[in-house]
């Protein structure tokens, strides 16, 4: 049994069902779970003196491809939006092995990490012949560097010569995807409570599967009690795929096979109508809003103002290191903020609002109500800035919205997971950087084939 205290914290902003803002307060961890926040000095094992810091939730990325992080900046795509990007990147990533996505994960969930994301919820969809345990080895690596983590098996049955934009050597037949599909779920899903380690079922996007994929996968999920994602009203071109194909938007076409509910979320919800908008409020299915990459491959706006204001589940999330080209959900929440300010003006969403949206609401994206927030019961999850630096001077007065208004660019000073210390002083402490970094940029060099 061990135990850590967060000691004399000048802020914990706690997110909690009545906002509530401790100050001056300590933060009592046992194990891996919260015991007690308040002006009791409890005896630890370990003690952080916080008393120049602000503690936060632990950020939670509700849609990934971990694998993308060594394709991101590459000078032949920046110019380009999704359909292209795609079908230009899929003759990169159809060479994806198991050490390929070992060194991606590791490196995207270490700078996850370090900018305070203790949850990641990673969608991989890319599945080359021979390639090896690519979910495995994703589930390893989140375990070696201490990193909270959702997995989905993802799948596409569509190549080009079925209509679809992936080559045939990256997709699979369904009744191999199924099968896979439940194997990991047997072997990885832990659904208890506080758990390190789960699994969705994730078909990509309504143009790289079969409407039998999609329908076949909403009933094996439900049957295995696991959550549901996919991508859904990304695009103009997405929208005019589902139209030509099957005379109805993507949103009729995907609640008609099943794939609405409180057990599913969709990434990005940029091109929703009000009348859409009105059916996920209705039915709890929620979006993982994405906004720096929506802006890079010039996809639009999401309409999270309209999206609270109804009800929609919302959670915050950094999309593929490709289409990012990072993997930081500070950014990210800074990002976010400003874009709805820029689009809504003060209809749009407090620098707090996009906290909670990057904290509670991603928690609810994810089916969990064991994260999201600091309270007594809660697991220990959080991150930990020092106040007292020249970049915060004069923007201490309101903690709980300082991370949208004014941001913050470096690595955190701790970052906590289930209790355990994964960063201190900025610094990763499960993983060596200079080497995890060393063996990254040798694999990317082969990956590529580039010098």
């Amino acid at each position: 049994m061990s135990t850590l205290l967060i000691k004399n914290a000048r802020y914990i902003v706690s997110c909690d069902d009545r906002d509530t803002l401790h100050e001056h307060s300590n933060l009592f961890i046992r194990d891996n779970a919260i015991e007690y926040i308040g002006p009791e000095l409890r005896q630890a094992d370990q003690v952080i003196d916080a008393s120049t810091m602000a503690v936060y939730p632990g950020l939670i990325n509700t849609h990934h491809h971990l694998y993308q992080l060594f394709s991101r900046n590459l000078p032949e795509v920046q110019r380009m939006e999704l359909f292209p990007w795609l079908v230009t990147l899929y003759e990169v990533w159809k060479n994806l092995d198991e050490e390929v996505v070992t060194a991606s994960t590791q490196v995207g969930l270490a700078e996850l990490l370090k900018t305070g994301c203790t949850t990641c919820f990673d969608h991989h969809y890319v599945f080359p012949d021979r390639a090896g345990d690519l979910i495995g080895a994703q589930f390893r690596a989140a375990e070696r560097l201490g990193m909270r983590f959702h997995a989905s098996r993802g799948s596409m049955d569509l190549s080009k010569k079925d209509g679809g934009l992936p080559p045939d050597s990256v997709v699979q037949d369904i009744d191999a995807i199924l099968a896979d599909s439940e194997r990991l779920v047997r072997v990885w899903h832990d659904p208890a409570r506080f758990s390190m380690r789960q699994v969705a079922l994730a078909p990509c996007s309504p143009f790289s599967v079969s409407t039998d994929l999609l329908r076949e996968s909403a009933r094996l999920a439900r049957a295995l009690g696991v959550r549901l994602h996919t991508h859904v009203a990304e695009t103009k071109d997405e929208e005019q795929y589902t139209l030509e194909k099957f005379g109805l938007r993507p949103l009729a076409y995907l609640e008609g096979l099943g794939w609405t509910g409180p057990d599913v979320w969709y990434a990005h919800g940029i091109h929703f109508n009000d009348e859409e908008l009105d059916v996920l409020a209705a039915t709890g299915t929620g979006v993982a809003h994405c906004p720096i990459s929506n802006m890079k491959l010039s996809s639009g706006v999401c309409r999270v103002p309209d999206m609270l204001r109804r009800g929609v589940p919302v959670g915050l999330a950094v999309d593929g290191a490709a289409s990012n080209d990072g993997s930081n959900l500070l950014e990210e929440l800074r990002v976010c903020y400003l874009l709805h300010r820029l689009n809504w003006s003060q209809n749009a969403p407090t620098g707090y609002d996009i906290l909670k949206i990057a904290t509670r609401g991603s928690a609810r994206l994810l089916g969990r109500d064991d994260i999201g927030y600091l309270a007594a019961g809660m697991a220990a999850d959080c991150f930990l800035i020092d106040l007292e630096r020249v970049e915060l001077a004069g923007a201490q007065f309101d903690p709980m919205s300082l991370l949208g208004t004014v941001g913050f660019k470096g690595p955190v000073d701790y970052t906590i997971v289930n209790g355990v210390p994964v960063v201190q002083r900025g610094e990763l402490v499960t993983a060596d950087e200079a080497e995890l970094t060393a063996q990254a940029n040798g694999t990317v060099r082969r990956y590529l084939g580039r010098l």
